[in-house]
């Protein structure tokens, strides 16, 4: 009941107010659950739109068919949605899910995770974040960081796709 919860929390003026359960930000309760308000804050944002624009690198492939990080995440996100209903109606079968929730709520949940594992990665992917990471190391660049903070100056030193997919995700 605590890792399926549709509550919602929203920050306003510097202050974490909690949003009615069960009511969607258009005002009518029932069109769209949460995790579909998920699914189209992250389809929406202008991270997710990037993806368009790079491309997914496959360094041995035998052939060369290549296409964009935006379609490789749709095509993960589809497998990715299955897969969560199939658990979510073997929890359901078992009696796992809480009275609220529902089996298409665990492939919603799945979908946007995977829509969103590459939001955070650079160009060139792991290869690009090494790149990222040497560049501002190197002592002729480190003016580039002039007016940053340790932590700050450390972030983009030590820098992770990951990490900032999860932060883009926390301001979505």
């Amino acid at each position: 009941s605590q890792l399926l919860s549709a509550r919602r929390f929203k920050i306003k003026h510097g202050e974490v107010l909690p949003t009615r359960a069960g009511a969607s930000e258009d005002g009518v309760a029932g069109l769209r659950s949460e995790f579909h308000i998920d699914h189209d804050r992250v389809v929406f944002s202008s991270a997710f739109r990037r993806l368009g624009r790079k491309t997914q690198v496959h360094p041995l492939a035998q052939h060369d068919h290549t296409h964009n990080r935006l379609t490789h995440s749709v095509e993960v996100a589809s497998v990715g949605r299955s897969l969560g209903n199939r658990v979510g109606a073997m929890l359901s079968g078992g009696g796992h899910l809480p009275a609220e929730g529902t089996p298409f709520d665990i492939g919603s949940i799945v979908q946007v995770a995977c829509l969103a594992h590459d939001l955070g990665n650079p160009p060139f992917g792991h290869t690009g974040e090494y790149a990222m990471r040497d560049w501002f190391r190197e002592p002729a660049h480190l003016h580039l960081l002039d007016g940053l903070g340790e932590a700050e100056r450390h972030d983009i030193q030590t820098y992770e796709g990951n990490a900032h997919s999860l932060r883009l995700l926390s301001t979505l």
